[in-house]
């Protein structure tokens, strides 16, 4: 007999939801926001550079041919592309180390690449920046089965890196829908955020050491193990959200929780965003010690993502205006349980939640999670001109920019839709249409997006970095004392400027 979902308030029978393929339906539309040329301080790739680097990691870690050079050179959205001619894939540490020494010394610029699967451009060239993808360096080198701090290598994939700790009896800190494509080292330096954030917090908490090469070649040894080290500046921390631009991360010391025995995940359906709200505070007040996601997802993004994608479905007969995702994790399964379902129990009957599904297995549970996780490839697949924004905005105002984007955007016909980690303030704003409409829509996207956080006391970026696409915006979210600080590091650790370059900061030539 087919296990079944349980329901707050009615019974409804199995439903099931394909696998994802993984096929990415991503749009095709040209960078339109490059610099106006390529800074002329920097050399130009000769056959003599290119047969140094080939001896440094050998001829079979080098990519070459135009046709395979294609997905090193345009972002997972397809939005930026650049024109580089040569992927070098260093097998260590040392091999780093000799690349960005010569290439310092020739100035030639480089852009450090894990998964490429940021949504800002900042892991691709915007011209001819030699690429270094580090996903051959994939080793853990170290697992203290006590403590349970891991010490693994840049290139590592985040869903491989998590099953193993998993394995023995660990859970990674970090969950992203990108896991199985996404590398440790890039979500270090992008400082990714993702659904567990609200149990773990950041990447910063979790780090304990990292081994960094410089732009000169020189290898920071950094990798502690050590959870108390108060003995002056905590340099690591310097390069995690640094996005590449002042050294390449090759491995990390990360420490990692127990994993709960107990794991329970349901489904809400809500009438109002100021229930949304209630609901998160109350969690916190009655679930908070196991607490370990709240996700909200409103209509239009459920029913867009259920429309195109057939491996997604909602499990309520009918739509709501919101959905929110509870995930608890403890060591009780009785008491979790029981807790958690007289919680939806209480809202239920004070009409806070108008409907819910609480998952029975796994299966469920990965269900519930494909849904909140969908969202992306359907924006994708929705329109061939794609805004998307990552921003974090103080909960009183967190839904009102969607509704004020609605509103401007009325007379245009587009997608607007947004989900988030409500549980941190980060909403995820999506608008999607036609490649004809990319101009007219921008002129009344942008910069109004960015004003209207920052005038309600937000940031530009609460997880995706600045990259390529919030370069020019930047000042928005950090005074002028504070960006010249961060140019004064810059300035410090990579002299010549060949780190990621065009990047974070707005470079003109």
């Amino acid at each position: 007999m087919a296990p079944c979902w349980k329901r707050v308030n009615y019974f409804l029978g199995y439903l099931r939801i394909q696998q994802t393929t993984g096929k990415r339906f991503v749009s095709e539309i040209a960078s339109r926001a490059s610099p106006s040329g390529k800074n002329s301080a920097f050399s130009r790739l000769t056959a003599e550079d290119v047969s140094y680097l080939k001896d440094v990691v050998s001829s079979r870690c080098v990519v070459e041919e135009k046709e395979a050079l294609e997905p090193f050179n345009t972002d997972w959205m397809r939005k930026y592309r650049g024109t580089s001619s040569l992927v070098l894939k260093p097998n260590s540490t040392e091999q780093v180390s000799q690349i960005l020494q010569y290439c310092n010394n020739k100035k030639l610029a480089v852009v450090p690449q894990g998964g490429n699967t940021g949504l800002v451009g900042g892991s691709v060239p915007v011209f001819d920046e030699i690429i270094l993808n580090l996903s051959n360096m994939n080793r853990i080198r170290n697992f203290d089965e006590k403590s349970g701090i891991v010490t693994c290598e840049g290139g590592i994939v985040l869903e491989a890196l998590s099953n193993f700790v998993s394995e023995r009896g660990y859970t990674f800190p970090l969950d992203l829908g990108a896991k199985g494509s996404c590398q440790i080292g890039g979500n270090l330096a992008t400082n990714a955020g993702g659904t567990r954030f609200l149990r773990y917090g950041s990447l910063h908490g979790s780090t304990l050491g990292l081994e960094v090469v410089l732009a000169n070649g020189k290898v920071l040894h950094m990798l502690s193990t050590l959870r108390k080290d108060n003995t002056g500046y905590h340099i690591p921390h310097i390069f995690i959200g640094s996005e590449g631009t002042l050294g390449v991360i090759t491995a990390a010391s990360i420490c990692c929780p127990k994993k709960c025995r107990s794991v329970h995940t349901a489904l809400l359906g809500v009438d109002s965003f100021d229930k949304v709200t209630e609901l998160l505070v109350r969690c916190k007040d009655e679930v908070g010690e196991i607490l370990s996601a709240f996700e909200f997802m409103d209509r239009n993004a459920v029913e867009l993502a259920t429309s195109l994608l057939s491996h997604v479905r909602d499990p309520f007969p009918k739509s709501f205006p919101f959905y929110v995702l509870i995930e608890t994790a403890g060591s009780n399964e009785k008491h979790d349980e029981e807790k958690l379902e007289k919680f939806l129990e209480n809202c239920y009957s004070e009409d806070f939640i108008s409907d819910a599904v609480l998952a029975q297995d796994q299966s469920q549970m990965n269900q519930l999670w494909t849904l909140r996780e969908s969202m992306p490839e359907a924006v994708s697949r929705s329109g061939k001109s794609i805004f998307k924004y990552d921003l974090s905005i103080p909960l009183e105002h967190f839904y009102g920019l969607v509704t004020e984007m609605r509103s401007r955007l009325a007379q245009h016909a587009c997608h607007v839709v947004s989900w988030g980690h409500i549980g941190d303030c980060n909403l995820h704003l999506n608008i999607s249409s036609s490649e004809e409409a990319y101009e007219s829509l921008s002129k009344l996207i942008e910069p109004y997006v960015y004003e209207w956080t920052r005038a309600h006391g937000g940031s530009i970026s609460a997880e995706h970095g600045i990259g390529r696409m919030k370069s020019k915006y930047l000042p928005i979210s950090k005074d002028k004392s504070t960006l010249e600080l961060m140019k004064q590091m810059k300035q410090l650790l990579d002299p010549v400027g060949i780190l990621n370059p065009y990047k974070v900061f707005s470079q003109e030539a």
